[in-house]
């Protein structure tokens, strides 16, 4: 019931909010313009980030919680919130952006939330003096993942909703009542900013609020999932395969075409689907389906024992396959799988 309880008031001071921020936003000209790789057409404001960060933060307050970590969420939370509304406004160079990012992600350092140890099968290994910079690069690596799906209105809002709700229900089979609280209260925030998020969008997350999500989200998994085992080191990165994927890909394709890896392009998933025929809202829908699918296989994946694990995973590898292949995300016509499948269906049906 308090559960309920905190989802609802960050819901409702999420909600009450954003109409300030609208207003806000456009009184003082924090405003996304419409560009040629841009999908919106009129200015919209952008700054759902600070509103989200608001509405978390007294839903943190409120819970009143013992532990210290939460502190760590709140600064560094305040610190990414920060870097993005200059990128926002100003559009940072890309190595400028990456030290606030660096700053953001050495706060949980701080505060002792470090990957230190990994334990593949049965064998502890130590990273000592590397322990920073691994879980930096994790806290980065995450932030720069969510930021990068947000292209479509309420994308990155909802894969960061399906997320959280992920990791909120393996921590309560783990018994971690803190981050399943943390996960709750933020998923209150995002839901209050998806109402105005969502197509046609009223408010954007902008870069402040994309790279927000991805911190908190980044961190919450690290405390999530403190005993690191070989297997439960995928759990983090399942949970969030559609923006990693989308990462992964888009980091390759600009390397096949010998272009800057940070140069932004039209080509990310939600752009392919686009390009499929679906509309703006199904391609939104679509991706959910899709990040909830491998949210629900790191369910499963969590509660298998080592063979079913890796039949889940073999699983996933060609589930993440077949969607390359079928929005052709690589930039090559190449499609074995689904060119075998083709194959083997004429022959067994035609």
């Amino acid at each position: 019931m308090y559960t309920l309880f905190l989802l609802t008031v960050s819901f409702l001071i999420s909600l009450i909010l954003m109409p300030i921020f609208i207003w806000g936003s456009r009184r003082f000209g924090f405003v996304d313009h419409p560009n040629n790789r841009k999908v919106h057409v009129k200015p919209i404001p952008y700054m759902g980030g600070v509103a989200i960060l608001i509405s978390f933060a007294i839903g943190v307050l409120i819970s009143r919680p013992i532990e210290a970590e939460y502190k760590a969420l709140i600064i560094g939370g305040i610190v990414i919130v920060a870097v993005g509304i200059v990128d926002d406004k100003y559009d940072l160079k890309p190595g400028l952006k990456l030290i606030g990012q660096i700053a953001a992600g050495l706060v949980p350092v701080a505060h002792g939330i470090v990957i230190d140890r990994i334990t593949p099968f049965g064998v502890e290994i130590e990273f000592g003096i590397l322990a920073i910079p691994i879980t930096v690069l994790w806290i980065v690596g995450i932030i720069n993942a969510i930021n990068l799906v947000d292209g479509l209105d309420g994308l990155a809002t909802g894969v960061s909703v399906i997320a959280l709700s992920t990791i909120g229900f393996i921590t309560i089979l783990q018994g971690n009542i803190f981050v399943m609280m943390i996960c709750v209260i933020l998923i209150g925030a995002c839901l209050g900013f998806l109402v105005y998020n969502f197509h046609p969008a009223k408010i954007f997350l902008g870069d402040n609020g994309a790279m927000l999500l991805g911190f908190i989200i980044s961190v919450v998994s690290l405390m999530g999932f403190k005993n690191i085992t070989l297997i439960s080191l995928f759990f983090p990165i399942i949970i969030l395969a559609v923006p990693f994927i989308d990462m992964f890909f888009a980091a390759l394709r600009r390397y096949r075409s010998n272009v800057s890896l940070v140069k932004a392009d039209r080509s990310h998933l939600h752009h392919r689907l686009q390009n499929l025929g679906y509309t703006h809202t199904e391609s939104v829908v679509l991706i959910y389906f899709i990040a909830a699918l491998y949210s629900g296989a790191s369910i499963i994946l969590y509660l298998s024992t080592i063979p079913g694990a890796i039949i889940i995973i073999l699983l996933l590898i060609l589930t993440t396959e077949i969607i390359v292949e079928a929005t052709n995300l690589i930039d090559t016509n190449r499609r074995p799988v689904l060119d075998f499948a083709r194959r083997l269906f004429h022959r067994i049906f035609l």
